[in-house]
């Protein structure tokens, strides 16, 4: 295991590199699965599914396409639990195959908040990928269709995760040292 420092914390090395990278092609046949003969729009929720979202297009063979949508909730290491729209997704959904990609389902207010906002535009179908889940911290009740890993609610950092805005760009996941 291996620390890092980001901004003024220590993290441990949680979820390696490899481990993700092993879990984001099982994903990505997933979905090829799922959507075979469609075409799926991908939404991803920036800033932290980037990595995320860029490694698993590379994974998915089926044809897609993809759109991004911001939104914020945390401030510092925990969740502010009020959802702000950054920046609207602008395309036209309906009648289309969503998949949103997340970087990480914390509480689950901003899966509900994107549910309810996509709704709006009528697509066919809503299902959403994130490479982490922590069921423990959900206080709302989320359907994840493709789950890179289930952790406990501790906060971690790597692969677009961040603390205050460092630590995206760290290949691992890492998890704050206590």
């Amino acid at each position: 295991m291996t620390d890092v420092t980001v901004h003024d914390k220590i993290f441990t090395t949680f979820i390696s590199a490899e481990k993700i990278q092993t879990r984001v092609a099982e994903l990505g046949a997933a979905i090829d699965r799922d959507y075979l003969g469609k075409n799926p729009l991908l939404i991803g929720v920036l800033n932290g599914s980037v990595i995320f979202m860029a490694d698993l297009l590379r994974n998915i063979k089926t044809p897609c396409e993809i759109g991004f949508i911001r939104v914020s909730s945390y401030q510092g290491t925990t969740s502010s639990g009020k959802v702000k729209n950054v920046i609207g997704l602008d395309d036209n959904i309906e009648g289309r195959e969503v998949i949103i990609v997340e970087d990480i389902i914390d509480t689950g207010d901003t899966a509900v908040y994107l549910i309810e906002e996509i709704k709006k535009k009528n697509p066919a179908s809503i299902r959403f990928a994130t490479i982490l889940l922590k069921p423990e911290a959900l206080r709302q009740p989320v359907k994840c269709d493709y789950v890179g890993f289930e952790i406990p609610p501790a906060f971690v950092v790597g692969y677009g995760l961040d603390y205050d805005g460092f630590g995206r760009n760290l290949a691992d996941i890492y998890q704050l040292k206590s």
